[in-house]
């Protein structure tokens, strides 16, 4: 069976004297991914001894990786998931699945797509273009009735003024 990699971050330093990487997430938030199993860099599986989150990142011990000196071979690389890890929460969708999804309403009016996903400090925001506009929307299940990114499509509701 092929696995489904998924770049979730890159490796930006170590931390600490033993061994824990710390791990700097593309889209996810760290705390989403604190469930892995097991981690790819250079596309070698290493299993995940510990995880947890530090100001804004995932800090991780892998398997093998018993010192700073050894952590710091793994600084400045890509970080993979496997898109099947059972580690993940049910239902997890990757951010990177996302993009390019089509965006409607509960009443089936098309707003257009997925382009961009903005970090703020209190949610995600949406960012949809189409048909010459932009829409922002606040990623929280007030306004996101539902989303199936293995069809394609995210359903969402509006208020007035959006």
């Amino acid at each position: 069976m092929e696995r489904e990699l998924i770049e979730i971050g890159r490796i930006v330093n170590t931390h600490g004297i033993k061994g824990e990487l710390k791990l700097l997430p593309h889209d996810e938030r760290p705390e989403d991914l604190r469930a892995l199993r097991s981690l790819f860099v250079d596309g070698q599986e290493m299993k995940i001894l510990s995880a947890r989150v530090h100001k804004g990142a995932l800090l991780v011990m892998l398997e093998g990786v018993g010192d700073m000196n050894a952590a710091l071979e793994y600084k400045g690389r890509a970080a993979f998931a496997d898109a099947d890890d059972p580690g993940l929460p049910e239902g997890f969708v990757f951010m990177d699945e996302l993009f390019g999804c089509a965006v409607r309403t509960e009443d089936g009016e098309e707003l257009g797509t997925l382009e961009e996903i903005i970090d703020s400090p209190a949610n995600q925001v949406y960012v949809v273009r189409g048909a010459g506009s932009e829409r922002l929307i606040p990623a929280i299940p007030e306004f996101v009735v539902s989303v199936d990114a293995e069809a394609g499509e995210i359903v969402v509701r509006l208020i007035p003024g959006m």
